[in-house]
């Protein structure tokens, strides 16, 4: 039998384009079944503000434990309404960090304000983690965004003292958080310091500590010191308070039954202060002649609202 040329030459062409679909198709399915196959990211011991709940213009804590499947790409978080909530205007959010790109896994440990124009209510907390093997993962939460105004409590630093040597040297702050320039301390010198928060009441705890600026290393919450990198000057707590009031580590006579007095630390002792057990100065947080920071980190565990503040000193052990 004869065929002709054209005939043979659309056949080819017919056979061609069918056979070429074939193969378009079966990669096209192996790269399905090979992403498929790809392990996703996985997010563990997320933590969202405080106890879920962040302050409309104030600082918004982000904690997550990220695994990648290969490696991470992105860390993204959208704060967006939640179907039938009602909010006073529209509004949402997002904020991403890429950091964290070519990392196995990471301790992704944030702080961001939560912007002034956010409204109050509930809201869908989606915390994003994308691979750069293709793969994403994508966990939601509830957060509720509350206004400064309508907080049961909210602690604020109003004064702070430290002197040394019974008063060769004395400042202040107040509740402006203006820093004192030129701190400084020597090897011997006997450190004391005074810390008062207004509006508290419940539970709550306050450290005053020393921390080298080398060490990198600011908490914002009780929680987060590091107890291996600081060195206690005082800790200092109260219980059950009813009544929105005042605390400090400095009580007057006048003020309540019992007197307690800003403790003694004397630069370059071989241990600090901390409570119940006092922890040896050594290792990575020995006294140097260096830069330092002095801070307050307050926390009120009844609420979940923390407080913090820190300064430069200079110390010299020569």
């Amino acid at each position: 039998m004869k065929i002709n040329k054209s005939y043979a030459n659309i056949l080819r062409t017919t056979l061609a384009i069918v056979f070429s679909g074939i193969l378009l198709t079966s990669c096209s399915h192996d790269d399905e079944d090979n992403l498929s196959q790809l392990p996703p990211p996985t997010i563990s011991e997320v933590e969202i503000g405080a106890s879920n709940q962040g302050v409309i213009g104030r600082d918004f804590h982000f904690n997550a434990e990220v695994v990648a499947g290969s490696t991470i790409e992105m860390v993204k978080i959208n704060i967006k309404p939640i179907e039938n909530e009602m909010y006073t205007h529209d509004w949402s959010f997002e904020i991403f960090w890429d950091k964290f790109k070519g990392l196995k896994n990471s301790t992704v440990h944030e702080h961001f304000d939560i912007p002034e124009d956010a409204p109050e209510g509930k809201f869908e907390l989606a915390i994003t983690v994308t691979d750069e093997n293709g793969t994403s993962l994508v966990e939601v939460y509830e957060v509720n965004l509350i206004d400064p105004a309508n907080l049961p409590v909210d602690p604020y630093l109003y004064l702070w003292d430290f002197y040394s040597n019974g008063g060769a040297s004395y400042m202040s702050i107040n509740e402006t958080l203006e820093n004192p320039e030129g701190v400084a301390y020597s090897s011997g010198d006997v450190f004391q310091s005074s810390a008062t928060i207004k509006d508290v009441k419940g539970d709550g705890k306050m450290y005053l500590i020393f921390i080298k600026k080398s060490a990198n290393h600011l908490p914002k919450i009780v929680d987060d010191i590091d107890f291996s990198k600081v060195i206690v000057y005082d800790v200092f707590e109260h219980k059950n308070w009813e009544d929105v009031g005042s605390f400090s580590n400095r009580i007057f006579a006048w003020e309540a039954e019992e007197e307690r007095v800003s403790p003694e630390l004397t630069i370059g002792a071989s241990v600090d202060n901390n409570k119940p057990g006092q922890n040896p100065i050594n290792e990575e947080k020995s006294w140097q002649t260096t830069e330092y920071y002095f801070g307050v980190v307050y926390t009120n565990t009844t609420y979940d609202i923390s407080v913090y503040h820190y300064f430069e000193l200079d110390i010299s052990m020569e």
